[in-house]
């Protein structure tokens, strides 16, 4: 059979954008001779809706989406596999569920509701949807075809160690003789997950002997961040057809014959993040109705990083870099900056805030008499830059790009107001040594616009004399390596400190910081998922607590 593989970036709700995106597509499977074209989970209305589902109206405009799609391809002659919202039979509980449909002839020939329903990491779909209770497989040539949706075709008890739900919807179909797997997902990226997806796969096509298609949406909705990498396999667990990472595709598969489109992937894992943080950050601008966006240059690697990431994601023209000296700046800071600027063509503009510190100390002076200077002093700096970043997305209608990366935020070294003000924080799940890694990245594609004097120079908020980061915080690489295990591992201080061979005491501090700071984490401003456990929706702790391992 010729499936093809439809992998397309839909927008939340816009359910008139993502049916001409599915419409034409299907036009092209249909030129290249496809008997089934397959398109990703909720494609028709985006996904995730999350409690748009609760609108009374959005079940009904996602059905009637999908009866208009079945009138809208009637002509073409192959069938269309697309994921929707229904409105649920269930005389109790939610209203929706998360479902797919098969269209044929302007006919829906088949319904499949999603039967497993996520609930870790950033999913919330039990919250959302009814859960099918049944399925069935479906004819289609001489393919008996078993539809799953995403979460449906990652239980299979022969692959995971530990299994989340007790059913397996693959194995149920597969006992009613179905001989080709499609799964439609919105399966959001983050480091390994690409290749963990086509393990799993395999797995499951050498277990019952088919070929197995796996659909996956692209681009970038809120905080997380679709790769698409789609693929099929033939009944040996071989991929014969992949489709490209972080961008829109078709490709064509001969299930029978065994081949099909091939496109180059991103084998370096670390190039893969550099492409999610540009397509996360230009689908988040432009989805939310942006075009043009602000950052605070500090001539750190930080902000370096984040302004090159903007220009990939939304060009030169629409990126303008704002140094902000205060009365600890260095000059090397607004040389880097202005440097950099100049190197990728953006405007930059410089706005000293030493007048309005000075100012504001004087103003605070009979308040604070007696009181020795102090990290209030440092802050008022961090908040005039934010006062003047976001005056100047007022006036120019740009949204600003916060710079802050995940070991700064982890550990509360940031400053509420200030340079944690935006509309997205683009770094603020990349560690700070791979802040490096991936400057290197940028530099390599836009011909060294970072200086090389930004990578050696030791880190620095620069709100008072003489400051480093090393100050505060351990080194990177040993902070890093802390926040890995305890934050996306889940590991108790004690078997941190043993494993990395570091003192007790330390991990217990930067472990009680990363507590204690979850009241800046939940008013930060939303940020792009690339790890196994990102702060955000991923992340769920509470902020009064007083639970601590160790």
């Amino acid at each position: 059979m010729r499936v093809a593989l439809g992998q397309i970036n839909t927008t939340v709700g816009d359910i008139a954008g993502n049916l001409a995106i599915i419409t034409r597509m299907a036009r092209v499977a249909s030129e290249r001779r496809a008997e089934l074209a397959v398109f990703p989970e909720l494609s028709i209305t985006g996904y995730p809706p999350r409690d748009l589902v609760e609108k009374r109206s959005f079940p009904d405009r996602s059905e009637a989406g999908l009866c208009q799609l079945a009138e809208d391809t009637k002509d073409l002659p192959l069938a269309i596999v697309v994921g929707y919202v229904g409105r649920s039979q269930e005389s109790t509980g939610k209203q929706a569920t998360n479902s797919a449909a098969i269209l044929q002839g302007g006919r829906i020939m088949l319904r499949q509701t999603k039967m497993l329903l996520p609930t870790y990491d950033v999913f919330d779909e039990g919250r959302n949807f009814v859960p099918g209770r049944q399925q069935s497989i479906w004819a289609l040539g001489t393919e008996n075809l078993a539809l799953t949706i995403c979460e449906d075709s990652w239980n299979d008890k022969l692959f995971w160690t530990h299994r989340l739900y007790s059913r397996d919807p693959v194995d149920e179909l597969m006992q009613q003789g179905a001989s080709l797997l499609v799964s439609i997902n919105a399966s959001p990226y983050h480091m390994g997950k690409r290749e963990l997806r086509r393990e799993m796969f395999r797995s499951m096509a050498q277990r019952h002997r088919v070929p197995a298609i796996m659909v996956n949406q692209v681009g970038g909705n809120d905080q997380v961040v679709f790769d698409g990498s789609s693929f099929a396999m033939d009944a040996d667990g071989n991929v014969i057809a992949s489709a490209a990472s972080f961008r829109e595709d078709l490709i064509v598969v001969d299930t029978a014959a065994r081949s099909g489109d091939e496109r180059e992937d991103l084998a370096n894992e670390t190039e893969a993040v550099y492409e999610a943080l540009v397509l996360g950050t230009r689908d988040y601008i432009r989805k939310c109705g942006f075009s043009r966006v602000l950052i605070g240059l500090s001539g750190g690697i930080d902000s370096s990083l984040t302004a090159v990431v903007a220009v990939d994601a939304v060009g030169r023209e629409n990126v303008r870099g704002v140094a902000m000296p205060g009365p600890y700046s260095s000059d090397h800071s607004v040389r880097d900056a202005k440097e950099m600027a100049e190197r990728l063509g953006i405007q930059f503009d410089i706005i000293p805030i030493t007048p309005a510190y000075d100012e504001m100390l004087a103003t605070l002076r009979p308040v604070f008499e007696g009181r020795a200077p102090d990290v209030a002093e440092e802050n008022v700096q961090a908040r005039l830059r934010g006062l003047t970043l976001m005056s100047l997305s007022n006036k120019f209608g740009a949204m600003v790009l916060t710079t802050g990366n995940k070991s700064e935020i982890a550990v509360g070294y940031c400053t509420l107001y200030g340079d944690m003000c935006g509309g997205l924080a683009v770094i603020s799940d990349v560690p700070k040594t791979m802040v490096y890694e991936l400057s290197r990245i940028a530099n390599q594609r836009h011909a060294g616009a970072i200086p090389e004097f930004v990578f050696k120079k030791p880190p620095s908020a620069e709100l008072r004399p003489d400051q480093k980061d090393s100050d505060s915080l351990p080194p990177y690489d040993v902070l890093d390596a802390i926040l890995r295990l305890y934050v996306e591992d889940m590991r108790s201080p004690a078997e941190i400190a043993e494993e990395l061979n570091v003192t007790l005491d330390l991990v217990k501090d930067v472990a009680r910081k990363v507590d204690r700071n979850e009241y800046k984490r939940q008013q930060a401003a939303p940020g792009l998922k690339v790890t196994s456990k990102a702060f955000g929706i991923g992340r769920r702790f509470p902020i009064a607590q007083r639970y601590f391992e160790g």
